[in-house]
């Protein structure tokens, strides 16, 4: 019913930047918190950061002062801005959508994940 492509990642050296991009589409009605996960090998799924509709934010610890996530409503897309990467930042980057799709059903969505390896 709804769909979440995640673009954007890819190979970067440590102090490089990424933009990650997550469309959301299908039978939307209106898309709550969309948020950013993560998942390196070995550790769980942790979430990075997440905005609301109304565009409040928070992040992990982890990537404050240096990742900002942000939204455009009309596309349905929230993005995630990648800067001082460190090798630690190394991860499947999962996007998640609170969804009220047209039947009135509220649920998460999830992306199929996309690569971030950041290299020494």
């Amino acid at each position: 019913q709804v769909q979440l492509v995640e673009s954007g990642g890819g190979l970067v050296q440590a102090g490089g930047s990424l933009r990650l991009s997550c469309a959301a589409s299908g039978s939307i009605l209106i898309i709550n918190t969309m948020d950013w996960y993560r998942q390196a090998p070995g550790n769980q799924r942790e979430l990075v950061a997440g905005i609301t509709r109304g565009g409040s934010t928070n992040y992990a610890d982890s990537v404050k002062g240096r990742f900002t996530i942000s939204r455009d409503n009309a596309k349905n897309t929230v993005y995630l801005q990648m800067n001082s990467l460190k090798l630690e930042d190394t991860a499947v980057y999962y996007c998640n959508a609170g969804v009220i799709d047209r039947l009135g059903i509220v649920r998460d969505y999830w992306g199929q994940g996309t690569q971030v390896t950041v290299s020494s």
